[in-house]
């Protein structure tokens, strides 16, 4: 087959039957009523499959040149100095949080018993890693129909212990970084942005547009299939902060102190020649460790296929506006009877999803029942409130382990009445209209 052609060419033609067999087998059906709408889905074309193809026969199992390149790429989208790739956004979230952790920040460490101030209502990974280090998060109350976290209840929330503030942009949907920058900023605390839900989104602050996940101190990112681009399994964390991306990248990077990337020995030039702790003067510095840390590495295979969804990518947020604006109109002849999402001030949401909350007198289960068995799938707000779940049972059993701000009656509200429908880029507005008539029969039936 490859008789008298080099390795590019060969591979040239590799790339081009991949190319084919692409466009031939994975072009998408055409939508037609009855179909069943899924609330997210990937969309993508033979340039995916041609670069996880390339990656593939270079054999390089490990982060290589694509990741470099994503990492570079996404920096230079997001408007960020430094950005690591990983392997989900769960450790995305857990490697943000436990650079925080690091002796080299100082008194401004967070410690086992220090606080995080965040809200239930969202998806466990946000705080999951907080609490499997011994800090104690703190619950405030969110609103409705931002969703997002009640900025009046921070002050309430405060205490001497208090160190950092995390949490996510529900379903795209940022929340007011003005309020909750200026508190930490006034009390000396971090904002962890978990923007995995919003990537695209973006606020003005202080007169300036900028993305969400760039106004904190750190922001992470998950690019696992239903998320707004997808490379499988895989994630991002970013910052601007040059001591914050060392503990990230040591975190990552099974705790390392050395910074030289993997398969590059001696970059630095100073391998054998310094001190480390207890160790042997000129004790080898790929193998120095100045934290506890973890694997958190992707594939290039994987940051292949983010390469060629981040040049798609702005096209997706366009189109995640259009869909969300499409089935917003279409819905506003029954806002007597459910709630729908509204964006927080000075924002411009990428969304990941449209939330609704029935009003009194509405089941949301039997809402839910119809439009799933009509062909339209349908999720709830995550875990609803986190703290009701069984992972709490112990620490509720002790009332050990957190704190809750005042009441979460708002986040009860959510758990009971609320769910959300999809916008995703491959939707059309034949689906989009389709599923706003479901959501309205099953409304009013």
């Amino acid at each position: 087959m490859f008789d008298n052609k080099n390795e590019l060419e060969a591979r040239q033609e590799i790339l081009g039957i991949v190319d084919e067999y692409c466009k031939k087998y994975h072009n998408q059906k055409q939508y037609k009523e009855g179909d069943r709408i899924s609330y997210a889905s990937r969309v993508y074309d033979s340039k995916e499959m041609m670069n996880l193809v390339d990656s593939a026969l270079e054999f390089w199992l490990t982060a290589g040149r694509y990741t470099d390149e994503f990492e570079k790429k996404l920096g230079e989208y997001l408007g960020v100095k430094y950005v690591s790739v990983v392997n989900s956004g769960s450790s995305a979230n857990l490697n943000a949080f436990m650079a925080l952790t690091s002796p080299l920040l100082g008194d401004r460490r967070i410690r086992r018993g220090d606080e995080i101030i965040t809200v239930a209502a969202g998806f466990p990974t946000t705080i999951t890693p907080a609490i499997q280090y011994g800090a104690v998060p703190v619950f405030v109350d969110v609103t409705i129909p931002q969703y997002n976290i009640d900025v009046t209840k921070l002050e309430d929330a405060l205490s001497d212990k208090t160190k950092a503030v995390m949490i996510a942009h529900t379903l795209g949907n940022p929340f007011d970084l003005s309020a909750v920058k200026a508190f930490c900023d006034k009390h000396n605390l971090w904002l962890v942005e978990d923007n995995c839900d919003a990537l695209g989104s973006k606020y003005t602050i202080n007169g300036e547009e900028k993305f969400t996940g760039t106004i904190g101190d750190i922001g992470t990112s998950s690019f696992y299939p239903p998320h707004h681009m997808t490379m499988g399994e895989g994630g991002a964390v970013y910052t601007n902060n040059a001591l914050l991306n060392k503990c990230i990248r040591s975190f990552r990077d099974w705790g390392r102190d050395c910074v030289c990337p993997s398969g590059k020995d001696n970059l630095c030039g100073h391998r054998f020649d310094k001190q480390y702790g207890e160790l042997p003067l000129g004790y080898d510095h790929k193998y120095v460790y100045s934290h506890f840390g973890y694997n958190l590495k992707a594939t290039d295979m994987q940051a292949a296929v983010g390469c060629a969804q981040l040049e798609k990518f702005p096209s997706f947020v366009e189109r995640r506006r259009h869909n969300f604006d499409r089935l917003r109109a279409a819905l506003a002849d029954i806002e007597d009877e459910v709630i729908l999402p509204v964006p927080c001030e000075n924002s411009r949401p990428s969304w990941f999803g449209f939330l609704i909350t029935v009003k009194e007198g509405i089941d949301r289960k039997a809402v839910v029942e119809y439009v799933e068995s009509h062909g339209v799938q349908t999720r709830n707000l995550f875990a609803g409130n986190l703290i009701k779940h069984p992972c709490f049972d112990e620490m509720r059993a002790t009332g050990e382990g957190y704190r809750v701000v005042g009441g979460l009656d708002t986040t009860d509200r959510i758990m009971r009445d609320t769910f959300w429908v999809g916008v995703y880029p491959g939707m059309t507005d034949e689906m989009i209209d389709y599923m706003a008539k479901t959501i309205k029969e099953a409304v009013n039936q």
